[in-house]
């Protein structure tokens, strides 16, 4: 599981994602990694996380390095995988839940779905995929819980002093957002004005991209130097110890 674990955060893969390819729930995800090996997990979900990496079995885990070329790889095959369970899947599977729920999940599939089918201007798919990244990011931004709640209550639809979240946290960003969104509202805020704190949001941003970025550079610098020293063309499953270990002596010299 160590090394499942260090592949998966080397790919950046979301939970929600690998949920989805999996076919099943982020909860029961969370299960299955919790397991002590990979022998406990089903079957036929371990075959498909062995596509999925594109090995045969566990013991060629340890071998598999991860580079940019890797990750659009696996990336593509998420997608398509995705894609056709939903074509298969068009109708909603509401089993398991409450009534008041399947009502919810219901009003939020056909809303999204009226929009889609009347609404064709140009915003349309962008404010589906910016939704989309939104829900998939709530179970690591605990802001965005308290974003939905602030629009819930300034649209009218909820009791401003209701608290279903971390109440001083939820207390405080709200206090916030409203100041910024009166700011916002009030025309209080020119972009001449505020350009400094947008470049610093966007530079923000590119910092992080170049991290995640520079680590995936850096690991295929790595092995292709230990490639280059050893003598070999590629990494197969004869020489992959010997390259690791070289690919771990070479990064420890910068250290």
């Amino acid at each position: 599981m160590k090394d499942l674990n260090r592949v998966l955060s080397e790919l950046g893969i979301s939970k929600v994602k690998l949920a989805k390819y999996l076919g099943v729930s982020r909860q029961m995800l969370y299960n299955y990694l919790a397991e002590k090996t990979l022998e406990r997990w089903p079957k036929e979900k371990l075959t498909k996380l062995f596509m999925l990496l594109n090995i045969k079995d566990a013991s060629q885990m340890k071998s598999i390095v991860v580079d940019g070329n890797y990750i659009v790889e696996v990336e593509k095959r998420i997608e398509e995988n995705i894609q056709d369970s939903q074509e298969k899947n068009c109708m909603l599977d509401l089993k398991g839940f409450t009534k008041k729920e399947q009502e919810l999940l219901q009003d939020i599939f056909h809303l999204l779905k009226q929009r889609a089918i009347e609404d064709k201007c140009k915003d349309t798919l962008p404010v589906l995929k910016y939704l989309n990244h939104f829900l998939q990011s709530m179970d690591n931004n605990k802001e965005l819980k308290y974003v939905l709640a602030y629009f819930s209550k300034s649209l009218g639809f909820t009791d401003p002093l209701e608290f279903v979240f971390n109440e001083p946290q939820q207390f405080i960003f709200e206090s916030i957002m409203y100041s910024g969104m009166t700011l916002y509202t009030n025309g209080g805020a020119s972009k001449s004005r505020i350009a400094d704190t947008h470049r610093r949001f966007v530079k923000e941003i590119e910092h992080r991209k170049e991290e995640r970025l520079s680590r995936t550079q850096e690991l295929n610098a790595a092995k292709i130097q230990a490639l280059r020293e050893l003598g070999y063309k590629e990494i197969n499953s004869e020489n992959a110890k010997e390259v690791l270990d070289k690919i771990a002596e070479i990064q420890s010299r910068k250290v």
